[in-house]
């Protein structure tokens, strides 16, 4: 009797087919290529993508703002509107983070009006609009709108396991979010956590207690999407999300085809076309080795993901940072760590900006070898609350630690942010604005935003190299380097050997150098190898020549001892470059001891465009004073002054990169 019971109240919720969104587009190749899909990659595909069946494709919001901008110098709106002129049969969706919208931090409610309102204009049908903290105070204004300008709005809970996170907890929050006038409601499983037994358990006393649609968004990074995607719609979960099999698995979502066999045996099947899956299935495996540099050695089930959490969205990007912080070898560490700084929050969900906040916090207290040592500023900003409300309170020790003498706030963060828009151009060139949109672009990502601008302002021909074309160029490279040394200390042919120190350029002379026998020499001899540049060295000696014939990746090349080195323009003669000025003696120099950057990122001397530095040169600062400000891992590092000191020299150009431990100011201490 009981199971016929079940069946019955399974047939009565399930009268509609099971509603697929793709994900492919959008949170497939955050988790998987960092997000580095093209716009010109989705209109490749997007006619046979949206004559699939699905029931929305999620195609915007999350990373792909921030990354089209930052990496591919697209301009996303753009994207938007060309996706949405192809996408006749399928309404689009976006990932919004609420008062967060496609940024880092809350923004005016102005902001949020006109992002959400432009967002409709331009495309979006459906915006799944979630906190990171589960704060419904973050989600009023975006929610309202949605609502306002006729989108479809999904409430969100962010799901996560911790000693609060009951499923009370979770339908206190789907309450409180039903009362904001939500059409459905998205249980988003970012980590890969959610077990079958607690979506069936989650799922159904949701449907008991709210009464509103409920959808399942889950990463496959623990092996237990599948099981929790068919308990949670036996349960009463009317959609999932999928992504196509070429790009599912690991910390992607669950394949879009294994899930529609599985429900192909039900009375709610999702009817798709799976000839046309075939074929978008081609188009990413063939699509995928021109976006990823190479096998990124990811285990496809993750069951450490069961304790640190760290997100599909993350974890990619984890890596890459970690690497450029040459600290890829702490990554355990660095693992262990997260889930203490999280305990130590209170147990934030990790899902964009928190997952950002943790992760990076982790890494600065594995790197300076002493926790909390170095705060970033937004891990300030999240302790004050600034962000919203921690899910459990944080420990009053850590509170002092990292905030001092300042006190927490206790409102919703955005009530005291005066309007954004009517000041939001000062300090920009007006041609760099040429519409709404851009205004927007500005306000939320202001850096990455003037970066593209002044891009895109170029002649195309004048255009330098994108940086995910460098990126990956350089990483094709080092993989390849490494698979030849490996390759060949297997056969004994070669021995890694210590590097020697690049000794300065000294003028030759007038005469170009032909080393184009040189270049077929080495090509003929070492097989598989292609010779670009030939480095020269005796004594102190250092020529660095390239064949005739063979130009710079890009117009923009690297320094070498602190000199630009103009490009090699075949095949009239050009002058090499002369030596750069030798370092000063340590007791010639004006000043004894210098400020270093803490970790590779990018050089701030100001807090935004247009804006004073925060010292100059000659300047007295108090210790602990803040000096400027490192960008690395999506966060602005801010860096104090070790000691009353005065600022004697800047020592690195505004908006440039930096390494670790690069000395960034020559000071004298006071």
């Amino acid at each position: 009797m009981g199971n016929t019971l079940k069946m019955k109240t399974e047939e009565l919720l399930h009268e509609v087919p099971l509603r697929i969104t793709d994900t492919t587009l959008r949170d497939a190749h955050q988790s998987l290529w960092a997000t580095r899909m093209r716009t010109g990659d989705i209109l490749d595909i997007i006619d046979i993508i949206d004559n699939v069946g699905y029931y929305s494709l999620e195609v915007w919001g999350g990373a792909t703002f921030d990354v089209c901008l930052r990496f591919l110098r697209e301009n996303p709106w753009e994207r938007l509107r060309l996706v949405k002129a192809r996408a006749k049969n399928t309404p689009l969706q976006m990932l919004l983070r609420g008062q967060n919208l496609v940024g880092y931090r809350n923004y005016a409610d102005d902001v949020v009006d006109r992002f959400v309102a432009l967002s409709c204009q331009n495309g979006v049908d459906i915006f799944r609009v979630f906190d990171a903290l589960n704060d419904t105070r973050n989600l009023e204004a975006a929610i309202k709108a949605v609502k306002k300008h006729g989108g479809h709005a999904q409430g969100t809970l962010a799901y996560t396991i911790s000693p609060i996170h009951t499923v009370e907890k979770y339908v206190q929050y789907a309450r409180e979010q039903a009362a904001l006038g939500i059409d459905s409601l998205c249980i988003k499983d970012m980590a890969g956590i959610l077990s079958p037994i607690m979506a069936e358990r989650l799922v159904s006393v949701l449907i008991k207690e709210v009464n509103i649609p409920i959808q399942i968004h889950c990463h496959a990074s623990s092996g237990m999407a599948i099981a929790a995607y068919v308990e949670g719609v036996r349960a009463g979960a009317g959609a999932i999300d999928c992504a196509i099999s070429t790009m599912a698995g690991a910390s992607s979502q669950p394949p879009v085809e294994t899930m529609a066999a599985i429900f192909m045996e039900t009375n709610y099947s999702a009817s798709l076309d799976i000839e046309a899956l075939g074929k978008i299935a081609k188009y990413f495996k063939e699509l995928t080795p021109q976006r990823t540099a190479a096998p990124t050695n990811l285990a496809a089930i993750d069951p450490g993901i069961l304790v640190h959490q760290i997100p599909g969205g993350m974890i990619s990007n984890f890596r890459s940072q970690l690497q450029m912080q040459k600290a890829l070898d702490k990554m355990p560490e660095v693992l262990d760590e997260v889930s203490r700084v999280r305990a130590d929050l209170g147990y934030p969900p990790l899902v964009t900006p928190t997952s950002q906040i943790v992760g990076t916090q982790a890494v600065m207290n594995i790197i300076s070898g002493e926790r909390y040592k170095m705060v970033p500023k937004e891990a300030k900003d999240y302790v004050k609350g600034l962000y919203g409300r921690s899910p459990a309170p944080i420990d009053k020790e850590i509170i002092k630690q990292i905030l001092g003498d300042e006190k927490p706030i206790d409102y919703r963060p955005a009530d005291k942010i005066e309007p954004m828009l009517p000041k939001a151009t000062d300090g920009i060139d007006p041609v760099f604005i040429q519409n709404e949109e851009d205004i927007l672009s500005y306000v939320l990502l202001p850096e990455p935003a003037l970066e593209y601008f002044k891009w895109n302002a170029l002649p195309p021909a004048e255009r330098p190299d994108i940086p995910a074309d460098i990126e990956m160029k350089k990483a094709k490279a080092e993989a390849a380097d490494k698979s030849a040394k490996s390759a060949a200390n297997g056969n004994g042919n070669w021995q890694e050997v210590e590097q020697m120190p690049p000794a300065p350029l000294v003028p030759v002379g007038s005469s170009q150098i032909r080393i184009d026998g040189i270049a077929a020499e080495l090509i003929e001899k070492i097989d598989g190898l292609t010779v670009d540049e030939v480095v020269l060295r005796k004594g102190d000696y250092t020529i660095s020549v390239r064949p005739l014939g063979v130009l710079p990746a890009s117009a923009a090349r690297q320094s070498y001892n602190g000199a630009a080195l103009p490009p090699v323009l075949p095949p009239a003669p050009a002058a090499l470059p002369q030596p750069a000025a030798p370092e000063p003696a340590a007791d010639e120099k004006p000043y004894k001891r210098t400020i270093n950057a803490p970790l590779v990122g990018t050089f701030y001397a100001a807090p935004a465009p247009g804006k004073p530095a925060f010292v100059e040169e000659g300047a007295i600062v108090e210790k602990g004073a803040r000096v400027c400000i490192v960008e690395a891992m999506k966060l602005f590092n801010e860096i104090p002054a070790p000691v009353r000191c005065k600022i004697v020299k800047m020592l690195v150009t505004d908006g440039t990169a930096v390494d670790k431990d690069q000395p960034l100011f020559g000071i004298e201490e006071l």
